[in-house]
């Protein structure tokens, strides 16, 4: 059996293991023969993996629309005691290193959960800090609004009560992706991604139920603002959006936000706006209430060949 067989076995069990680096979320954002798994093992069993995506020989780098991969820890393998667990993880890690040296250049976000990469920095790699915002148990709907920025509370009711928008779940695709370039040519900036490869994304959620499109709505039928939510038992995360610049007064964008995260409160606790480096977006993610929360990514090479391989 290949490493990515058991792998795949694995993730058909293991609810721990996060969203962006399940077998099936791989396939569709790598293609299922670019991406691989290394793997710990005792006997037959994964102590650890680390999932990788190989655009290129020699080069691992981030799939689009991903936001974090990294290495995963069995909990049944974990020693109880801190300073073991730890040297359990390094152990883990340098086996890891080991495995990537047949790759020279690599590049890639590790999820917020891991926050030791002394192995990697011991194997020559480097560490820069990004950023995420996080909304905790998000089920508890009066303690969110309370959290709330007066500035979004007001959007909120404005969009409600003024505009008449109402939010609707399970919009057309075509409608979404008007809305999410219509933003990125607002702000003058490149499409992220491949808009195939968005569309496929989101109907291959959709079928898992794991995901789905919010639009907000005027009485007569014009879309102000729309987002594409993603969700797993650990968390759920916000992976694209935008609104009509037209309609940006409306504050049509944050009733959508607040009732999808209404929404997936009955599927995980933990809701991840994703953030960003952008100051603009950060201060808005900021105002839902949202705790900062750092995550590292990792390389070692060609920085600017791994970022071209990256976007």
């Amino acid at each position: 059996m290949t490493n990515k067989e058991r792998y795949r076995k694995l993730c058909a069990t293991e609810q721990t293991i996060p969203l962006f680096s399940q077998d099936w979320w791989l396939d569709e954002v790598c293609g299922c023969k670019y991406w691989d798994v290394l793997l710990v093992l005792k006997g037959d069993n994964i102590v650890a993996s680390m999932p990788v995506y190989i655009p290129h020989n020699g080069i691992i780098s981030m799939p689009c629309y991903t936001q974090t991969m990294g290495p995963w820890f069995s909990k049944q393998f974990e020693p109880d005691n801190y300073s073991k667990k730890l040297n359990h993880r390094q152990v883990c890690c340098k086996e890891f290193t080991e495995k990537l040296e047949q790759y020279p250049h690599f590049l890639q976000n590790f999820h917020s959960d891991i926050t030791d990469w002394l192995p990697f920095y011991w194997a020559g790699y480097k560490q820069t800090t990004r950023y995420s915002y996080l909304l905790k148990n998000i089920g508890d709907k009066d303690q969110l609004w309370k959290n709330l920025s007066s500035n979004i509370c007001r959007n909120i009711i404005n969009a409600r009560d003024k505009e008449g928008i109402t939010v609707k779940k399970g919009i057309p695709i075509e409608d979404f992706m008007r809305i999410n370039a219509q933003s990125y040519e607002r702000q003058k900036l490149s499409v992220k991604g491949d808009p195939r490869l968005l569309r496929k994304l989101i109907a291959r959620c959709r079928e898992r139920n794991q995901g789905d499109l919010w639009g907000g709505y005027d009485d007569k039928g014009r879309l102000h603002a729309a987002v594409f939510i993603v969700w797993h038992p650990g968390c759920a995360y916000y992976l694209a959006g935008g609104g009509d610049p037209e309609f940006r007064s409306s504050g049509a964008y944050s009733l959508v936000l607040w009732e999808a995260i209404h929404f997936v409160s009955d599927k995980t606790d933990t809701f991840d706006f994703e953030g960003s480096m952008l100051a603009g977006v950060e201060h808005y993610f900021r105002k839902f209430g949202t705790m900062q929360t750092p995550y590292f990514t990792i390389t070692r090479g060609n920085i600017s060949l791994l970022y071209k391989a990256w976007l």
